[in-house]
């Protein structure tokens, strides 16, 4: 009977010291361990671009180390499925953007995930895209661009990062804006897109700026236009869409940090302090500019907002070109 005694007796005080350590684990501030970022693209385009130009700054605010982790393919929609299937204790995020986080939705009819799926911890860049051509390509204007495309249907290629994201919707808003018959090329992310242009696989892209910038500047690609509403300062000679006869031609492709919905909001409120801090530093400001992009760093809440009215424009322009779900 003492034997039984003694032995609930170290029972109880297993259990008691579990759940000591258990609370105490709870107890510490968030972050207490290294935070991931999954990126939802290949190495190389703006999504892992601003991800690793972010960690480093990132870390420091929140006092621990950021892995960055790419899982790209299926328009964005492998990194999506991985952050759903981390827990949504805020140390793993994911850095998505204008692709999978708005136009996927009305791309494809079995999209494995929803809106509410996920809560967003604000957009970290924004940036107008850019119509790129490989040198070969003679043309130095939009206007020769569309001239050589209606003079050879079918014979002109665009690439894109994929379907679905802000590269290939603009591609497409192109080609039925011109009204030209250019042959659509996807990619698994807009770095392999890119080094197929440049091999002059592929005539040209309308690419993320921040992607593209250091070709553009190196001479080994041509900018015809970019798809903001004013020149971007950093290319001064290279006009707009709209001031290239295309009066609804805009675009602003942006990128942005979710969780998991059901990750609490103390620790969602904690990432977007960080972030927001990180934002306005000065190093990432001036990567930013250097990338032709800007930060945002709205609220959770009027991210929210936001990415639901991306969302809808997105659906409209879907309906435009025609595109029909898969």
């Amino acid at each position: 009977m003492i034997h039984l005694t003694f032995l609930r007796k170290k029972y109880l005080l297993a259990i008691a010291v579990t759940a000591l350590a258990t609370n105490l684990t709870w107890a510490q501030p968030f972050p207490n361990k290294p935070v991931k970022i999954i990126v939802t693209a290949a190495p190389g385009g703006t999504t892992d671009i601003a991800s690793r130009a972010l960690s480093d700054i990132l870390g420091k605010e929140l006092g621990q180390t950021v892995i960055i982790e790419n899982k790209a393919g299926g328009a964005g929609i492998i990194g999506i499925q991985a952050l759903l299937s981390a827990p949504p204790d805020g140390y793993t995020m994911a850095m998505g953007n204008i692709g999978p986080n708005a136009i996927n939705y009305s791309l494809y009819k079995n999209l494995p995930y929803k809106m509410e799926d996920m809560e967003p911890i604000t957009i970290v860049i924004a940036n107008p895209n850019v119509l790129v051509v490989n040198p070969e390509v003679p043309a130095k204007t939009v206007a020769e661009l569309v001239a050589l495309a209606k003079a050879n249907p079918g014979k002109y290629s665009f690439a894109s990062s994929g379907r679905g994201q802000s590269i290939h919707m603009s591609g497409e808003l192109f080609r039925t804006q011109a009204g030209i018959d250019i042959i659509h090329v996807p990619y698994k992310g807009a770095g392999p897109a890119l080094a197929d242009l440049l091999a002059g696989q592929t005539n040209m892209m309308i690419d993320n700026l921040p992607s593209s910038m250091q070709y553009i500047k190196a001479g080994k690609l041509r900018a015809l236009a970019v798809t903001s509403k004013n020149r971007v300062p950093d290319l001064p000679d290279v006009p707009t869409m709209i001031q290239s006869g295309y009066p609804n031609f805009e675009v602003t492709a942006w990128f942005g940090l979710f969780v998991p919905a059901g990750t609490p909001k103390p620790v969602i409120d904690r990432l977007y302090v960080a972030v927001k801090k990180a934002l306005e530093t000065p190093e990432i400001k001036q990567r930013w500019k250097d990338l032709g992009g800007w930060a945002v760093g709205d609220t959770p809440a009027n991210t929210k907002i936001f990415i639901a009215a991306e969302k809808k424009k997105w659906e409209l322009v879907a309906q435009q070109a025609k595109i029909e779900a898969e």
